[in-house]
Formats: structure tokens, sequence, C-alpha cells
């Protein structure tokens, strides 16, 4: 979240952020509250410093009705500042939620708008889309010829956007998971694989909306748990409520981890096959930076992002997200976008990967500070997330680019020490 500091000294320029991002709040509700709540904080303090000097005079008391007299007072003056604490912590709270839902800034050169139109493409991969010398199938097609996935069987046994992976196609997903630790581990990234799990108000500080209509999530019953839709929320809240020495920043993580979306009103929106689905294998990239570190991190995830997939051989272009397109916490996304040959009637691009500078938005809401050996006080660190690789449109990304006329499958040269094999053919 942002500081509510910032918030009442900048009003007109959230205003506009919030417009730019098509969202509307009361920001005038929260300046209003805020101030009653600092009034309300210095009648408190007031009460208490009264209260205090009260106390200091019932021992010297010349009599024991001077004595009783003082306790009296004492006593209304204890209760006003306990009526004035409750007050104060209510104008606190309904404030505090205002602040919670308002979007982090924008970077002041990220495009403007919604939408793929005021989307800007930044950048190509290294290789080129493929003219086909035949009609190209797309993956749920291939799965069928080649045995790699049943859908029927996911539906039965958990419910429609579940599936199974087989034969081929789950070795195909470990080489990917594989191959993308292989080049995160040198990068310098700590490998982790983290809980499937997470207590609701780290998703909360992580700026997910765990419950409620429009949310993602799923939820645990009779629990404060949820299935976390991306390790980023796991790795944000390792270190919840820390202080990180500065000389220790930036820290880098990767995690592999299933993700679970409900994917809530996403109905006809690329729900074919395994695009959009409701459970995925992902390793994910998380950096804890110093402030002045997290614009060339977002860069460096960014590329790393890129030469995973150039590795590959998948064509993609490099997205700057726009801001209306911006989730409430980035201050900044780039998307890979891969060609994906059997999408639409003559194949799209479609998202693969994000990256996103969250600055000290997650770090607010998560209390995650770092302290300078040279200076008093603590402040918010940057945290940033991205991509390494997203399993299922990985997989539609490979499958799709690397089919060939006799209906199989060539196996990307990075990916045949972990398959075993060059070439997915029919069993």
């Amino acid at each position: 979240m942002l500081d509510r500091k910032f918030l009442v000294e900048n009003v007109t320029a959230v205003k506009q952020n919030c417009a730019n991002r098509g969202v509307t709040f009361d920001l005038d509700k929260l300046v209003q509250l805020e101030e009653q709540r600092r009034a309300k904080l210095l009648e408190v303090e007031d009460l208490n410093r009264k209260a205090n000097e009260n106390s200091k005079k019932i021992g010297p008391a010349k009599s024991e009705e001077e004595r009783n007299s003082l306790k009296e007072e004492g006593r209304k003056l204890r209760a006003a500042k306990e009526a004035a604490q409750g007050e104060h912590d209510r104008l606190d709270a309904e404030a505090r939620e205002i602040q919670l839902h308002i979007p982090n800034m924008t970077h002041p050169a990220a495009p403007l708008g919604t939408g793929d139109a005021a989307n800007v493409e930044v950048r190509r991969g290294k290789a080129e889309v493929r003219k086909f010398d035949f009609q190209p199938l797309d993956h749920v097609q291939l799965g069928e010829k080649l045995d790699l996935f049943d859908f029927e069987a996911g539906a039965r046994t958990t419910g429609h956007g579940f599936y199974f992976l087989k034969n081929d196609c789950v070795l195909l997903d470990l080489a990917l998971q594989r191959y993308a630790v292989e080049v995160l581990a040198r990068h310098g990234f700590t490998l982790t694989a983290t809980p499937d799990l997470a207590r609701q108000e780290v998703l909360m500080g992580t700026g997910y909306n765990p419950r409620g209509p429009e949310t993602q999530i799923y939820s645990i019953a009779g629990s404060d748990l949820c299935l976390v839709g991306t390790a980023e929320i796991t790795l944000g809240g390792m270190y919840a409520e820390q202080i990180i020495e500065a000389e220790k920043l930036p820290i880098k993580l990767a995690g592999i981890s299933h993700c679970f979306r409900t994917e809530a009103g996403a109905a006809g929106k690329a729900t074919r096959g395994i695009y959009r689905v409701h459970q995925f294998t992902k390793v994910e990239m998380f950096a804890f930076t110093l402030p002045e570190q997290s614009d060339d991190m977002l860069e460096l995830l960014r590329d790393i992002e890129c030469d995973i997939f150039d590795g590959l051989g998948i064509p993609y272009r490099v997205i700057d997200t726009a801001s209306g397109d911006l989730g409430g916490p980035a201050y900044r996304k780039y998307d890979l976008e891969a060609w994906m040959p059997g999408r639409g009637k003559g194949g799209e691009w479609g998202e693969v990967t994000s990256t996103s500078n969250c600055t000290d938005y997650q770090a607010r809401r998560l209390n995650i500070r770092y302290k300078k050996k040279d200076e008093k006080g603590t402040r918010f660190v940057h945290t940033l997330n991205g991509t390494a690789i997203a399993l299922s449109r990985a997989l539609i990304a490979v499958l799709e680019n690397y089919q060939q006329a006799d209906g199989s499958v060539e196996v990307p040269q990075v990916l045949r020490g972990w398959m075993g094999k060059e070439r997915i053919v029919p069993r």
C-alpha cells in the first residue's frame, strides 16, 4: 500500500494515477478521516498527559477528601482517554480500509491506457515466427494424437479446468522446470520449493484479495489458509515482519509451486486446453532490494525471462504493460507473449510470463524493512516478482512451435538431456 502521509500530501497526483489505472477511490474521504484521526490522536495524548499529572498529585494530597477527588478525576480522564482511543482506532481502521485498496503509483515511462492497443511492444525474441508448409495444429489436437493430456479424466476427478498430463508431456513438463531452475541457479537465485498454502494475511500483504465474489483465490473452509495462485505470495511472505541488513540486499529467490486460480469471470477467454486452467506448476522469481536497486532488478528479471525463451527457441515479444492493465501492487510490468501457431485462425500471441516492480507497496503491507549500519531507523525494501516459466503455457508454446508435418513434436535442444529423446512421437 502507499504511505498514508504521501496520499494526503499528493491527492491530485494520486487521483490522476487512479484515473490512469481505471479505478476510483474516495481520496477526499481518506484525507478527512486522516485529519480527524490526527486530531483524535492529539486528544488522546493530551488526556494521557493530564491523567499522568493527576496521578502524581494523589500521593502528596493533604487530605483523604482531596485524594478521593483526584482519584475520581483520574477515573474520568482515563475513561475519556479510552473513549478517544477507541474513536481514534475506528477512524484509523476506516482510513486503512480505503488505503489498502488504492493502487501503487505508476512508473512515468509506462504507457497510459487499457487493453492491447495501449500496450507497447519493446522488443522481439531471437527466434522468428515459423512459416509452416502444412496446417499447424493446436496443442489440444497435438495432445490427442500424441496422448499427452486427459481432460475428461480431469473433469471427472476434479472438475472443468483440471486435467492430467500424460506420457511424454510429463517428461516435457519436468524438463522445462529443470531447465528454468538451472538458469536461475546460474544467476545466483536461492532455489526453494514453496508451500502451496498461505495464511490470508500473507495474501493480503502481497496484494491479493483472498475472499469475496471477485477473488481468484481458493480458500480453505474453517481456516485462514488459502491455496496460492503464485509462489510470489509465499516468497513475499518469507520475510514478513523482518528487518534485513542492507548489505544482504538484493535477495533473489526462485520458488517452485503449484498454482491454483478460480479464473472467476474468465469464461470465453482462451479457455481451450491448458492455456487458462485452475491448476498448474510455475517457477517464480522474487527479489527484495534497496529502493535504488529495483529499477535495474526489473530489467534483470525481464532479461532472464527473455534468455529462457530464447534458449527454447520460442518466438516472443516483450510488452510494456499499460497503466490500466497493471495489478494494484505493480509500479511497472513487462509481459512476454509467445507466438502460439495453433491459436485463433492463423496463430496469436499469448502471455507466458510477466515481471513487476512493486516498489515498497507489498513491503509496507508485510512490514519488511532494511537497516543500514550507518543510519538510524529502518526503511521499507522494494519487492519484485517475475515468472521464470509457467508450465502450462510453456508446454503450449513448445508443442505448437516444434510440431512437425508427420504429427510428431521435436524436442528443443536445451531440453533433450532431461527428456532423453529428440522427438515426441505417437505411442
